[in-house]
């Protein structure tokens, strides 16, 4: 009888813990939000986006870089061609991407890019496109140098290090340098799943030089988006499952020091900032849940959030575009040059509309 009573205690202490880690999933998922519908002016689909645009950044002259097809094992594709990196002239009013031809000893067939980073050179003006790579499924850096009068990338060299071993999104500092989001601790599927499940604020960032590798912050359930501000001073990460964005300052040994962090209410993936004003402009999404299940007859909805003086007292954070999931599902990722709004997701499609500011 000791035993048969130990062994249902124990039985009953595993079910009490798993209830209660599953209400907070739902929680952190924010299972439960209701949505409400915010669209923008004469939005439409970006022709030749079938896959998703899961990242996407814009150069100073309008020419936009679209991060395509990342393969994920726990979502859907549609399409089975490697990812390509396409690009967008947003001062062309035909608007239409042009997929960038890779040259140099690089394997295209196992391409699968996710987050970008641009790094614009000030010796000799030479553009960089650092590109998230998981071939394989594993994690690695790409670097191009972007050849303009060919739309084309040149392939330069592949980095891998033990400590980039779930990068999800960077941002470059130099030619060769960067900082990177990992979005989980374990490699191992099933561990990746236990991680969000019993809430571990294992995942980190990391900085990337020839010289030096470290991990520069953690504590991050999930830190997904990361961007730089215009003065080179913050960085901005987005910490998914918290729905914050955290706040650091970058130090003169390239360690990162905490100064705040902002609510935003929703799952904030990809973060863009607005290199004349320093806002930030967030792809989110509203129900995390929908994104794990993907049900087409109830698929995920889509926001784009915006803000505005990070570093002060008082930030302003405004939800700009919301939608259910009927025009486009998953957004990972919001940008906006010259009145339009570009607007990525995951898996899906990408849109474009007139911004309202």
């Amino acid at each position: 009888m000791g035993k048969l009573a130990v062994l249902s205690l124990s039985v009953a202490a595993l079910a009490v813990l798993i209830g209660e880690r599953v209400i907070t999933l739902r929680h952190l998922s924010l299972y439960y939000r209701e949505l409400t519908q915010n669209y923008l002016p004469n939005c439409h689909h970006i022709e030749g986006i079938e896959c998703g645009a899961e990242d996407i950044t814009i150069l100073e002259n309008g020419l936009a870089f679209l991060s395509t097809c990342v393969k994920h094992p726990d979502l859907p594709s549609y399409s089975d061609d490697p990812g390509k990196i396409y690009t967008l002239n947003l001062l062309d009013s035909e608007l239409k991407i042009k997929a960038l031809n890779i040259k140099g000893d690089f394997d295209k067939d196992s391409f699968n890019p996710h987050g970008i980073s641009l790094y614009t050179d000030d010796k000799d003006g030479a553009i960089y496109l650092f590109v998230v790579n998981h071939p394989q499924g594993n994690s690695q850096v790409e670097i191009f140098r972007f050849v303009e009068d060919e739309n084309a990338l040149q392939y330069i060299k592949t980095i891998k290090h033990e400590l980039l071993h779930n990068v999800n999104d960077i941002v470059a500092v130099g030619t060769e340098s960067f900082y990177a989001t990992n979005d989980h601790y374990f490699t191992n599927g099933i561990l990746k799943f236990v991680e969000p499940f019993l809430s571990l604020p294992w995942c980190d960032v990391v900085y990337y030089s020839p010289q030096t590798v470290q991990v520069v912050a953690g504590g991050f359930l999930i830190a997904n988006g990361i961007n730089i501000s215009p003065d080179k001073r913050h960085l901005y990460v987005s910490d998914i499952l918290k729905h914050k964005i955290v706040v650091l300052e970058i130090q003169k040994n390239t360690v990162l020091s905490h100064v705040k962090e902002v609510d935003v209410g929703s799952l904030c993936d990809n973060i863009e900032v607005d290199r004349e004003s320093g806002d930030l402009w967030l792809g989110c999404h509203p129900n995390g849940l929908k994104c794990v299940f993907h049900d087409p007859n109830d698929p995920p909805g889509s926001e784009v959030i915006r803000i505005e003086n990070i570093l002060s007292e008082k930030p302003r954070v405004t939800r700009v575009y919301s939608d259910d999931g009927s025009v486009i599902i998953a957004s990972s990722v919001a940008t906006q040059y010259g009145g339009k709004l570009l607007i990525g997701t995951v898996y899906q499609k990408a849109l474009i509309c007139d911004l309202k500011l």
